[in-house]
Order: C-alpha cells, then sequence, then structure tokens
C-alpha cells in the first residue's frame, strides 16, 4: 500500500499567526523520521496536518496520494500518539489496549502483549493508577501495536525512565526493519534519539529549514580547531556557524561539508577536522536562522 506522504507548499494560519509557512517535503515508508525544531517551531501543527486534525489554510497535504482529511480509509492509516492526560480513564490497561484494537484493524494485540512483557506492565492495572512513565508506555505499545502504515510519536517518551526509553528505541527499530512503515518521531531528547533517524526534518519558527537524510546531514557539519590565525584563513568564505575560543586557539562549527583535499589541507596546515553532532548542528542552525531573520527585518 502506498503510503507515502507529501506536503505541497503548505500553510496554517491560526488567526494572526502563521504556524506554518510554505512547507514542502515528501516522506516514504520503510523509514523513521525525526521531526526536531524549538518550542513552537510547528512541529505539533505539522503532524496534526498529516493526521487530518485540521486542514492547512492554503497547500496541500497527501497520505497515498490522496488528501486524508475527513477521508475515512486515508485516516485510517495514520495514526497519532501523543501525551494525553489519562485522569478520568478508569479502564484497566488491557480493556484500553482492546477498545484500540476495535478502530485499528491492522493492531496486533498478540505483539501489544508481548511489549506489555518487556516493559513490565501488569495489563490489569487501572490507567489512571499508573505512573506518567507507565501512561507513556502504553501509548508506546498502542502506537507501535497499531499497525498503521503511518505512525506519529510527538513526544511520547515524557516521564519514561532510561529503560523503558530504552525497550522503547529498540522496538521501533524492529518495527522499521520487518514492517513496511513510515514512523516520525517529534522529540527534545535530540541526542539520545539521533540515532533513530534515516532522515531529518528540522523545523524553526515554521519554515523547513532541513530536509535531509541523516548522514548526509551530518556530513556537511564539521569543527576546525586549531591556531586561530590559521583556522581564520582557512575558514574564509565559509559558512560558520559557532565559533568557540580559548587563547590562541579557535574552534569554529563549519555548515558545508569538505572535500578530501580540503580535509589534507587542512592536516597540513596543524588543524583537527571532527564531526558535529545532530544537536550541535540543530542548537546552532536554529539560531543561524533566528539571527538571519532579523536581520533581513
Amino acid at each position: 500500500m502506498n503510503s507515502d506522504i507529501v506536503l505541497q507548499d503548505v500553510i496554517l494560519d491560526f488567526k494572526d499567526t502563521r504556524a506554518l509557512d510554505g512547507i514542502s517535503c515528501t516522506m516514504h515508508p520503510g523509514k523513521i523520521y525525526g521531526l526536531i525544531g524549538r518550542n513552537g517551531a510547528g512541529k505539533t501543527s505539522m503532524l496534526s496536518l498529516i493526521a487530518s486534525f485540521r486542514q492547512p489554510s492554503s497547500g496541500r497535504v497527501l497520505v497515498g496520494g490522496e488528501e486524508p482529511f475527513e477521508h475515512a480509509r486515508r485516516m485510517e492509516d495514520v495514526h497519532f500518539v501523543y501525551s494525553w492526560d489519562m485522569s478520568e480513564e478508569d479502564d484497566t490497561i488491557t480493556d484500553a489496549l482492546n477498545h484500540y484494537a476495535r478502530y485499528r484493524p491492522r493492531f496486533d494485540m498478540d505483539y501489544a502483549r508481548e511489549l506489555l512483557a518487556k516493559f513490565k506492565l501488569d495489563g490489569k492495572k487501572v490507567m489512571n493508577k499508573l505512573s506518567v512513565g507507565m501512561q507513556a508506555a502504553v501509548n508506546v505499545i498502542e502506537g507501535l501495536a497499531s499497525g498503521a502504515p503511518v505512525t506519529i510519536f510527538d513526544e511520547v517518551h515524557h516521564g519514561m525512565d532510561a529503560p523503558s526509553r530504552n525497550i522503547f528505541y529498540e522496538s521501533l527499530l524492529d518495527c522499521r526493519e520487518t514492517q513496511d512503515r513510515l514512523f516520525i518521531l517529534s522529540t527534545h531528547l535530540v541526542s539520545e534519539m539521533a540515532y533513530l533517524f534515516d532522515h531529518v526534518l528540522i523545523l524553526d519558527e515554521g519554515k523547513l529549514i532541513i530536509d535531509e537524510p541523516y548522514d548526509t546531514l551530518l556530513e556537511r557539519g564539521v569543527t576546525v580547531t586549531g591556531e586561530q590565525e590559521r583556522v581564520e584563513t582557512f575558514l574564509r568564505g565559509r559558512s560558520v556557524i559557532d565559533r568557540k575560543q580559548l587563547g590562541g586557539t579557535l574552534a569554529a562549527m563549519l555548515f558545508g561539508s569538505l572535500t578530501a583535499e580540503e580535509s589534507q589541507r587542512a592536516v597540513r596546515e596543524g588543524l583537527d577536522i571532527s564531526p558535529v553532532s545532530l544537536q550541535e548542528l540543530f542548537i546552532h542552525l536554529t539560531k543561524e536562522a533566528e539571527a538571519n531573520e532579523i536581520n533581513q527585518q
């Protein structure tokens, strides 16, 4: 089944606020997409359009080549998992999973039970008596077992301890390998979850500033460290997104890959070249985008 997601020049306005500004991208099954951005960048707004919670102000959102809004079959293909208030939920975990299964034709109850055992959750426990971390685990189980061709996890790890998050990550990777599904992870835990991403989308103030495979993006970020004058000479004409200086030593973060010849030249000049993490790129690229917007005003 085709479950590609396509956004075409999508704009979303809330009264006087533009939440999304001309978003265009394409996502394919068999991959995990990392959607990252600062608070208020528009992540949940973008996900809510894909999940048919609302319509764009302009542009198109397509799932499997069709607009999913009020399209029963396409809406069924997308499952949006997020943290929610369970204080009024007096069903047991098992009852809740059975309820989810009634509305998700691809739901795998055997897999859900397997995950319950991995998370060490008792199906007889009442939902509103669970800790925040346990409630998050139930959300994760429901999302992974749903079988939905497009499954979105929006900050669902909130409250989960490190061992539980690790179970989530391992199970997600297993689903990616064994099922032809498209996963989107929206998260603030960039450093911890980066290794899960096949592709990275970075939103900043409603604009999509990065849409690249994870490996390609990391190749575009390097830190050059060495004697200040030599580093400054090497940096001429390059996009520098961060500088740190200690005495006569300068460490500069570049956004732009180096050729093999440039890397060899750096070594000959006594400079050290090191990779940049996704978190570092995220922090400094969003800062750079903000600075550019201010300069254009």
